[in-house]
């Protein structure tokens, strides 16, 4: 088993605060494990909603939780949304007993109901596939090729990891979409998906996708937000300000999950990959993923304007913006457009994240590093 110490802390951190914690992720990305893990340590009582045992239990609902005390768990609690009236309810007593730890595989905008009923009363914690952290620095190109989601990644082989991956897709489409109420023929979503894996990294062209589908563009829209509310595609905001340029003001797309990404491009080697023009790109989504990550920010932007500057992401982290470069090369050099960005957007400093393993400087606000460095914030609690 690999050790996760950091998203169980960062549960326990939500519990200080709130009485009732959502863990949100895509589906098979260890959520159900960790909750065990944390379960063990205290009275819990677990619900499974892909139980039948379980759901004829909370059938009931009130009836079910409201003598419960320690921590209750339900799983895949985005195929029961009634039951968020009924948490607020139990929430709000001023004899509550109970916490109560909600798993979900899916957006709380996907699933109506979540971000009304208990506003104010629930914290989130998102969890992703294994991270670099995680699995050791060796195990890099392991992660990068399979993807972080554990069956995937602690498969024997990589045509066994390869198949698990491909049923993944075909379950997610076959099964776990209509559970949301969403009917969408699975081919036709499945065609969707593999598109957003040909404009990884690039930048959503609405009225592109609508010709290939044949559809209109708020259809298309509409395809990529489900994929984007259950974890499988991140849409990256650009970032624009008044400046005295033409900034790009449509978002980035990624598959998130960079074993997806390279199952739905039929690519199933490190061999592949290095041959495939799509190396780059997939750099730049697995490194990206990372550093989202390691610095806990939902405040990530990409930036560009129509005259070809453009910085990869830009945080904000205490107050400073930082920017990030991802490159696929082995000794990335100075950019013009790196100091166009710096002077632009004010950036504390810029990071050039490759796959090499030195650490190096470009300019007293360019730095070279490779991802395990960036890895290294998560291991000893450093920030930028």
């Amino acid at each position: 088993m690999v050790p996760r110490p950091e998203p169980i802390r960062l549960i326990e951190a939500s519990f200080q605060i709130h009485p009732a914690t959502a863990l949100l992720g895509p589906r098979q990305c260890g959520k159900t494990t960790l909750a065990r893990l944390i379960a063990e340590q205290e009275l819990s009582t677990f619900f499974d909603l892909e139980n039948p045992v379980d759901i004829q239990r909370l059938s009931a609902p009130l009836q079910a939780l409201k003598d419960l005390s320690g921590l209750v768990i339900i799983d895949e609690v985005q195929r029961k949304p009634e039951l968020f009236e009924v948490l607020r309810v139990l929430i709000d007593r001023p004899d509550r007993s109970a916490r109560f730890l909600l798993l979900g595989s899916a957006s709380p905008y996907l699933v109506r109901g979540v971000s009304e009923s208990l506003a104010g009363r629930i914290g989130f914690v998102d969890l992703a596939g294994f991270q670099l952290w995680e699995v050791g620095r060796l195990h890099r190109d392991r992660l990068w090729i399979r993807g972080g989601l554990p069956r995937a990644f602690l498969a024997d082989s990589e045509s066994d990891s390869m198949q698990w991956r491909e049923g993944f897709i075909r379950t997610f489409l076959e099964r776990d979409i209509p559970q949301l109420g969403i009917t969408i023929a699975a081919e036709t979503l499945r065609r969707f998906w593999t598109m957003v894996a040909h404009y990884h990294g690039q930048v959503w062209n609405a009225a592109e996708f609508a010709r290939a589908l044949g559809t209109a563009e708020n259809t298309a829209r509409r395809y990529l937000d489900i994929l984007a509310g259950a974890y499988m595609v991140r849409v990256l905001p650009p970032w624009f300000e008044n400046l005295k340029k033409r900034q790009v003001k449509a978002p980035k797309i990624y598959i998130r999950d960079s074993g997806l990404f390279h199952s739905l491009l039929q690519i199933s080697t490190l061999a592949d990959l290095q041959g495939h023009p799509k190396i780059g790109a997939s750099w730049e989504g697995f490194a990206l993923e990372h550093v989202i990550h390691v610095l806990h920010t939902r405040d990530a932007y990409f930036w560009a304007t129509h005259a070809g500057a453009e910085l990869d992401l830009m945080v904000t982290i205490g107050g400073k913006r930082h920017g990030f470069e991802f490159k696929f090369t082995d000794a990335p050099g100075r950019k013009r457009s790196m100091h166009i960005a710096i002077e632009d957007l004010g950036l504390e400093h810029l990071w050039v994240v490759y796959p090499g393993d030195q650490k190096y400087t470009l300019d007293e606000n360019i730095s070279v590093i490779p991802l395990e460095e960036i890895a290294k914030f998560a291991e000893t609690g450093m920030t930028i």
